[in-house]
């Protein structure tokens, strides 16, 4: 297995083998690099036309980070087509895992054989084959994930890499040579993503950063990749505490009555950051077209923000607030603002009800100072939900190439996050992109949690709960447990429990719960905060389930999550299920359990110790 580079300049020929069309790699732009330099923490490359490549390589304890950086020395201004930020060859695998992602059904693991993939080499090697997938837009999480894991069966080898890349990106298989494969991946091409960028001399351009982790079971190289992302959590937020969110008791009406009246039913719940989602704002035309007008509606919040945000505090919770900054709706004032929108082709780019700020632009950045980071200050939230609910596509005017466009303004928006950060040090970030489409690593990192879907009430919510271990630390991961006044024991427990996959965040009709159901929602609570220390720093070792649809989920799930010499072991039943085998516990002491896992659509927790 080595190391390599892959890049495809625009004055170069393309690859034959049929290839063109389906990849950029082993073009002449590859195949004329000298390699002058080799090191442990780096390879370096040069060209006939003093372009210099090097590929730079930090060796961390179970990982290795890798990106690319490009330098025209040359005379002569260049096109950059495509450039990798990681490329290996020579891997022995005969399965794929990947992670699909569509919304509310994030993180469904994909095995395939290479053979189904139809990955061999032609009879007489001369025909390329390739697999090829990523993401176009600013939702990089839909339809797959950035990762992907190569298995040797017969040796237990696991190859695995993630894409810190928040816009556009790609992954590619090639075979030809030989029955090794090659791994490539970084930004979307120009095939791909439509992204190309010019390099004048002395110019120079670094790729997003990739990590790789080898290991011998799918559980061990997720759990690298995972605890090598270093998210910037707030100090406020490193107790693992509980949320309550409003968005499924009001569906878009928040009220300075409502709020009240929420605070009143979680006052001394050990409940610690109350969240006021969307709806605060706008003229009582609708949530969805009111954004991008962040003046809060008066009639909704008599005497403004900070009076609610002042009560939930005085009830001893975090106030937090929701925003969608990047967007901006059919009914905004802002919705002619042509000059400080995105374009595509000379056109303001509309997606049903939306438009988007140019987040490079400085006129949109002091606006959105003005009424985000100031309406935080000045009304006191500790929390802020910064939610992002459609996608840009292949990308918008402003650079050389719509890939490139779409590059820089993203980095843009990441930027204005550190800047929230900056002028408020212990805020509390979330990142919500209806739900999980920017779990990604390098938006994580940002953050101190994510919405993990929008799956709020579906059955699914502990698979794709479950799902998520595997690409973001689950000390992150935001689960929404509703609560109805209709619930059943069973329906609490199912619910209550699904939450110990990650964060726990409650929601629903809270003030229309008995005495009982209250009852077993804080013995749930109670059992979340015995179990948190698992939750953030153990390793998952084993998912196992099986499941097809995630509308209509049949089987079993069984998820064990270890902690030195603590377990966390969580069991659900879905429709036609089997009974939960119990053999795994009689090998350790039982500490505690929660919930009833006796019929279909149930559940049960247990908390374990090595004696």
């Amino acid at each position: 297995m080595d190391y390599y580079v892959e890049l495809k300049l625009r004055k170069d020929a393309h690859n034959g083998g049929f290839s063109n069309g389906l990849t950029l790699c082993g073009s002449e732009s590859t195949k004329g690099l000298e390699r002058i330099l080799k090191k442990d923490d780096k390879i370096v490359y040069k060209n006939n036309t003093n372009h210099y490549v090097t590929m730079n390589m930090v060796h961390n304890s179970d990982t290795i980070e890798v990106s690319t950086l490009f330098e025209n020395k040359g005379t002569e201004s260049t096109t950059l087509e495509m450039l990798s930020s990681f490329a290996i060859k020579g891997i022995k695998a005969d399965k794929i895992h990947r992670l699909q992602s569509f919304w509310s059904a994030e993180g469904k693991l994909r095995t395939e054989t290479t053979m189904e993939l139809h990955l061999e080499p032609s009879w007489n090697q001369c025909g390329m084959r390739v697999e090829k997938f990523g993401n176009l837009g600013s939702m990089p999480v839909r339809k797959y994930f950035p990762f992907i894991a190569l298995e040797n069966s017969e040796t237990q080898e696991f190859t695995a890499v993630q894409l810190y890349s928040p816009y556009s990106w790609q992954i590619e298989i090639l075979c030809k040579e030989d029955e090794t494969l090659s791994l490539v991946g970084g930004i979307a091409d120009r095939d791909f993503g439509h992204w190309f960028k010019n390099l004048s001399p002395g110019e120079t351009f670094t790729t997003p950063k990739a990590v790789i982790a080898r290991g011998n079971s799918l559980y061990e190289v997720c759990d690298k990749l995972v605890k090598a992302q270093k998210p910037e959590i707030s100090q406020v937020d490193l107790d693992m505490g509980i949320m309550f969110n409003e968005y499924c008791t009001t569906w878009g009406n928040p009220t300075l009555e409502n709020i009240k009246k929420i605070c009143n039913k979680l006052k001394n719940k050990a409940v610690k950051y109350l969240v006021i989602d969307s709806g605060w704002y706008g003229k009582n035309e609708g949530w969805w077209a009111s954004i991008g007008d962040w003046d809060v509606n008066y009639e909704k919040f008599p005497g403004g923000l900070k009076k609610a945000a002042d009560y939930i505090r005085e009830n001893g919770m975090i106030p937090g607030l929701w925003f969608e900054m990047e967007s901006v709706g059919r009914l905004s004032k802002h919705w002619n603002n042509i000059e400080h929108l995105l374009k595509k082709d000379g056109v303001v780019l509309t997606v049903g009800d939306k438009r988007f700020w140019d987040m490079s632009d400085p006129w949109v950045i002091k606006n959105l100072h003005k009424m985000v980071i100031e309406t935080l200050k000045e009304c006191g939230f500790g929390y802020i939900k910064i939610d992002y609910n459609d996608t840009i596509g292949i990308g918008c005017d402003g650079a050389e190439s719509l890939g490139e466009g779409l590059r820089q303004r993203i980095l843009a928006t990441q930027d204005f996050f550190r800047k929230i950060k900056e002028e408020i040090p212990d805020i509390v970030i979330e990142n919500c992109s209806s739900g999980g489409h920017r779990l990604e690593p390098s938006m994580m990192e940002l953050v101190s949690q994510a919405s993990f879907s929008d799956a709020h009430e579906t059955t699914a919510i502990p698979i794709i709960a479950a799902n998520m271990h595997r690409v973001i630390k689950p000390s992150q991961s935001q689960i929404w447990a509703v609560m109805r006044g209709n619930d059943s024991d069973s329906r609490i427990y199912y619910s209550i429990i699904s939450t110990f996959f990650g964060r726990m965040c409650l929601s629903g009709d809270i003030y229309d719960l008995t005495d009982k159901q209250w009852s077993l929602i804080e013995e749930g609570m109670d059992f979340y905060r015995e179990a948190a220390d698992i939750i953030k720093s153990g390793t998952t070792i084993k998912i196992e389930n099986r499941v097809i649809s995630y509308n209509k989920p049949e089987g079993e799930q069984i998820v064990i999550r270890k902690y030195e010499n603590k377990f966390l072991v969580i069991a659900h039943r879905f429709e036609n299920s089997k009974e939960t085998s119990t053999d795994y516990l009689k090998h350790y002491k039982t500490v505690r359990e929660y919930g009833a896992i006796d019929c279909d659509f149930s559940a049960k927790a247990w908390l374990l110790i090595e004696e």
